[in-house]
């Protein structure tokens, strides 16, 4: 279930985000179909496909959250085309929804919204989008975990309270959030190289996630007439390619780190150097 969670509960809540418009009621109902998975699973066997199996249930206990809330009439609307869309279809309309080709990428431009302030939003969208639990953005942060448990309640509620409309803006505003998507995957790729919770010390998972994200975001950037050259994302590109490519020599059979002096480069990946460095070259000729 741990490694069901850490896999996949991202890509889950981003669809039932981009479904619901509703960050507390995707959150509650992802977290009520965990529970029912940790219920019924031991009996009946994971299933073959877990992601689909908790995004359907989450849309059901969203549905109940709703009934017992008595708001079930007001949410009517909203409920229709809930029951209809795919785990990671997207509820924007074709001529609304910026040209971005993930799901995942659309929704960090979404939750990084220019009415948070930057580490408000940077860690909002770590926190529900991004696959890190509290205590692992706090140590990004260099933050007491009260504190910031404390950011991320005050960002929500000013979300709720302030109306701030949970949709994915359009391809000429992109650009006044770059910086905050930047700073999610740089994160993400950060706690999967040197993780500060668990027995690992890489978590291969997040490393492969935050490089194929950015990969998707220098594709569009470079595809995209209207956006602006981003130098900033080929440069975190390279980082995260350089560094991973070192990755199946950074620890031993036990787990222990290798230093650069002791690492094996014959178990190096010469194609993501080989990468790394024209993004590198590309970065430094836009500057």
């Amino acid at each position: 279930m741990d490694h069901v969670y850490r896999q996949e509960s991202g890509r889950i809540l981003a669809a039932l985000i981009a479904s619901l418009r509703d960050f507390t009621l995707a959150e509650d109902a992802l977290q009520d179909a965990m529970v029912a998975a940790l219920q019924q699973w031991p009996a009946t066997g994971v299933p073959r496909n877990p992601a689909a199996w908790l995004t359907t249930i989450a849309r059901r206990k969203a549905i109940d959250r709703l009934r017992r809330e008595g708001t079930l009439a007001q949410k009517q609307a909203l409920l229709q085309p809930l029951e209809q869309v795919g785990a990671t279809d997207s509820l924007d309309s074709a001529e609304d929804a910026p040209p971005i080709p993930d799901e995942r990428l659309k929704l960090f431009f979404t939750c990084c919204h220019p009415a948070l302030p930057l580490e408000a939003r940077v860690a909002l969208t770590l926190r529900t989008l991004g696959g890190l639990s509290t205590a692992e953005i706090a140590a990004a942060f260099l933050t007491p975990l009260p504190t910031m448990a404390q950011r991320l309640v005050r960002a929500q509620r000013k979300i709720r309270d302030a109306g701030i409309p949970y949709r994915a803006p359009p391809l000429p505003l992109l650009a006044e959030r770059m910086e905050g998507v930047l700073a999610v995957l740089y994160l993400i790729f950060n706690e999967g190289y040197t993780s500060t919770s668990g027995d690992a010390l890489i978590r291969q998972d997040l490393c492969a996630e935050a490089i194929r994200l950015t990969r998707v975001l220098v594709a569009l950037i470079a595809s995209e007439p209207d956006l602006p050259d981003e130098p900033e994302a080929l440069g975190l590109l390279a980082l995260m390619l350089l560094h991973s490519s070192r990755r199946a020599s950074l620890v031993d059979a036990t787990g222990d780190l290798v230093l650069l002096e002791d690492q094996y480069r014959t178990l190096w990946n010469w194609a993501e150097i080989v990468e790394g460095m024209e993004m590198l070259d590309k970065a430094l000729a836009i500057y």
